[in-house]
């Protein structure tokens, strides 16, 4: 299958592809007489299980390890257990620190009055205090 078919199949752009395989996340896709790519359906299988790794949050590095888990029947599924409960800590501590920032600027917004006056505690608070001219 060509790269667009590959990319339509897995929802990985066609860039995201070629950038996999240069990183050696997936393997060099075999070339036809024309030149253009074919991808097999083990590639197809592979763009898909990293898709989904980054739809998790996983990051390239992580992947690779996934990748490498994913392939090695012999694996102790403890590892892979151990990669995803980090992960979802990581994340869990993103959304925390997102919702801190949430906060902060609704708490900003509340006292922001929003009209025509020119003094606005948002951008006071975002300068730290100082004025756009020192």
């Amino acid at each position: 299958m060509n790269i667009g078919d590959a990319s339509k199949a897995t929802g990985v752009s066609r860039r995201m592809i070629r950038h996999y395989e240069a990183i050696g996340l997936i393997p060099s896709a075999a070339r036809r007489e024309s030149g253009y790519r074919d991808y097999s359906d083990a590639d197809v299988a592979r763009l898909a299980f990293i898709a989904n790794a980054r739809n998790l949050g996983f990051p390239i590095e992580e992947i690779a390890t996934l990748l490498s888990l994913w392939s090695d029947r012999k694996r102790a599924s403890a590892e892979v257990k151990a990669l995803a409960l980090a992960r979802a800590e990581e994340l869990h501590r993103k959304a925390e620190a997102l919702e801190a920032m949430r906060r902060s600027l609704l708490d900003l917004a509340d006292h922001c009055h929003g009209d025509d006056r020119p003094d606005c505690p948002i951008l006071d608070s975002l300068s730290g205090g100082r004025g756009p001219h020192g």
